[in-house]
């Protein structure tokens, strides 16, 4: 990996990706925005078994999409998950370091308020994704698309620690319906995300945490080896000899 495959994506970067996405959108009209695929990223950085591009690609962008052609936003996508992925093996204590994972969502009711009233539109703004709900939904369609990668290990604790993240992405999959207080879309716009909000976004990106230490402390689930039943002792021995298992291999 180069030091260019290891660049932050900045804005014009984020801007290409939703670009070949409204574009996918033409022929697939169920193509997600970046921010579902931004939670859906960051699911895959979490799980338990490495999900290879093979795997997760149609999952993701339909099976259509064909990485192959798209060069440009797969290594966007690469460079978006080596930075996601080293902001959560980082040793932060608040969300404020500037090492941390920042999440890339957007307010749209704050953009949609912060516009003239004019050019709203005639959609109540509160009928629009809350914020972070999208990156959520992006999230549990990955931990739903491979339940056994997901399911919960047998030591209690880390059971529960399993439960207790993804109840967390869970909360802030729900709509926001709390009292406006802020605007994440502009500072001191109109406001658009209440104080619970905010709560819930912290809870949520610290539960992403908790998982990318919990299946790193585990590791991939090892498969039980089952063993070939053994003939009984009066049946043809397996090695072909002709002789009973009893007068073979069995004695």
């Amino acid at each position: 990996m180069t030091d260019r495959d290891e660049q932050p994506l900045g804005p014009d970067d984020y801007d290409a990706q939703d670009a070949v996405l409204d574009a996918l959108r033409d022929t697939e009209p169920h193509t997600p925005d970046w921010e579902f695929c931004e939670g859906f990223l960051a699911a895959l950085v979490c799980c338990r078994r490495p999900i290879p591009p093979e795997e997760y690609w149609p999952v993701l962008l339909g099976p259509a999409f064909r990485p192959m052609e798209q060069m440009e936003f797969v290594w966007r996508w690469r460079r978006r998950w080596h930075e996601v992925q080293h902001a959560l093996d980082a040793e932060v204590e608040t969300l404020e370091d500037e090492r941390s994972y920042q999440p890339e969502m957007l307010d749209v009711r704050g953009a949609v308020l912060a516009l003239p009233e004019g050019e709203r539109g005639d959609e109540d703004p509160a009928t629009l994704p809350s914020f972070g709900e999208t990156w959520a939904h992006g999230f549990l369609h990955a931990v739903r698309s491979w339940p056994d990668d997901w399911a919960p290990p047998r030591d209690r604790d880390a059971a529960s620690m399993l439960e207790d993240a993804l109840g967390a992405v869970e909360d802030l999959a729900a709509p926001d319906t709390g009292v406006p207080a802020v605007s994440m879309h502009v500072e001191d716009g109109p406001p658009s995300v209440s104080e619970e909000r905010l709560s819930l976004y912290g809870e949520a990106v610290w539960a992403v945490y908790d998982l990318r230490q919990l299946w790193k402390s585990l590791g991939p689930r090892v498969a039980a080896v089952r063993k070939a039943p053994e003939p009984g002792r009066n049946d043809p021995c397996p090695c072909g000899s002709g002789k009973k298992y009893k007068k073979c291999h069995g004695a």
